[in-house]
């Protein structure tokens, strides 16, 4: 019932991003928009398993159409890129504050009425929201003559099997989909954006944070069940920490880029991030609840710092006609990261030793965190040197 959210989620983002570039933002969000809130309705009426099953398979299709779009719109609707990295900054916030209250306002429907009251809530706020786009955004315009990429969506999709067959084909289908990129007419990546250190630096560290930040939150809960006896309900009270600073300082991130750049919030970002992880490793069966409040802060703090930052970072450095797009790659290299994420760190702890295991997951997810900040470090310039490597190639022309 997860997967089939989340993988059809990351597989399409890019096809949704492409889409969105064809005829224009706001048709495909609020086609996204709509088709998730009858997905919606359809879950919370489910009769099977099976019918469930299917109805959150559509609700990812919804997904990956309104995720790409909703940033090519706040580009639209913000030129100066400073004000947009605050609408990003307030775009992550939202985001941040339904992560940490999704799971305890979810815990407490279950509790109390039913798993389908979940599904039922996202009804009325999509049709809400529904009416709000169509009255307030404007339509954008869509790139003409461009066509489709069936085979480049089929080749990308070839990584939904079972797993260590999945595994193999993954490598095959990723090798068939940059040759069809290459050589469609009108791709659904462009892989010349990735010839930007900038844009392949930021979609690497999408990847990377939530590869940590998702497999942390899969692993942690399970420690709080299972080692040390938690309820669900009781679980997601114990992550607050690391919510709560996700919904504080992804708005503060929004303002230090506009301000700053991209380049030192990453840094800042994965580095606390990174830090808040491999802290976890002291999680132990009687370790104090206290003592796991810094790291967990940390790691929520981590993530909400760096995602406005990269996602800032790589729609001013893709084209303005391939805005979609961008924001595509940026959220399907999160998802995939994610579903990776949970996938390695959950092969961890599946060993003899949960502790153990939970130990060198919480490095692993560190580690990828730092990693990401080194990518930082070396591929995205300060502005300062930005704005001189700009300065040169401007007198370079003008010389010509």
């Amino acid at each position: 019932m997860v997967d089939a959210y989340t993988l059809v989620f990351a597989a399409l983002l890019l096809s949704g991003g492409a889409l969105g570039d064809r005829l224009g933002s706001r048709r495909v969000f609020l086609a996204g928009l709509g088709l998730f809130t009858v997905a919606s309705a359809a879950c919370a009426a489910a009769p099977t398993v099976g019918f469930l099953v299917g109805a959150r398979i559509a609700q990812g299709i919804g997904a990956a159409l309104l995720v790409p779009s909703s940033l090519a719109v706040l580009r639209a609707t913000y030129p100066d890129t400073a004000e947009r990295a605050r609408a990003v900054g307030v775009w992550a916030a939202v985001a941040g504050i339904a992560a940490a209250s999704g799971p305890i306002l979810g815990g407490l429907l279950v509790i109390s009425v039913s798993w389908r009251a979940v599904f039922v809530l996202n009804v009325p706020v999509g049709a809400v929201a529904l009416l709000l786009a169509a009255r307030y955004v404007a339509a954008d315009g869509a790139r003409r003559g461009g066509g489709f990429d069936p085979p480049g969506q089929v080749a990308r999709g070839g990584d939904a099997a079972v797993p260590l067959l999945a595994l193999a084909l993954s490598g095959v289908a990723f090798a068939v989909f940059l040759a069809i990129e290459r050589g469609a007419a009108a791709p659904m990546l462009p892989l010349e954006l990735f010839r930007s250190r900038v844009f392949s630096a930021s979609a690497f560290v999408g990847a990377a944070i939530n590869f940590g930040f998702y497999g942390q939150l899969f692993v942690i809960s399970l420690y709080f069940q299972q080692v040390r006896g938690y309820s669900a309900l009781a679980t997601d009270l114990a992550m607050l920490p690391e919510g709560l600073f996700v919904s504080v300082a992804s708005a503060f991130a929004g303002r230090l880029t506009a301000r700053v750049g991209p380049r030192v919030p990453m840094l800042i970002g994965l580095t606390t991030g990174g830090l808040g992880l491999v802290g976890l490793v002291v999680a132990g069966p009687h370790t104090p609840y206290p003592v796991l409040i810094a790291p967990l802060a940390a790691a929520g703090f981590g993530i909400a710092v760096t995602m406005p930052a990269a996602t800032a970072a790589i729609i001013e450095a893709a084209p303005a006609h391939h805005a979609r797009i961008a924001a595509g790659v940026l959220n399907a290299s999160r998802q995939a990261g994610g579903t990776r994420g949970v996938a390695v760190l959950g092969t961890l702890i599946a060993g003899a030793s949960f502790i153990g295991g939970l130990q060198a997951a919480m490095a692993v997810a560190g580690g990828a965190s730092f990693v990401a900040a080194a990518v930082v470090a070396v591929a995205v310039r300060r502005p300062r040197a930005e704005a001189r490597v700009r300065g040169r190639s401007a007198r370079h022309v003008a010389q010509c």
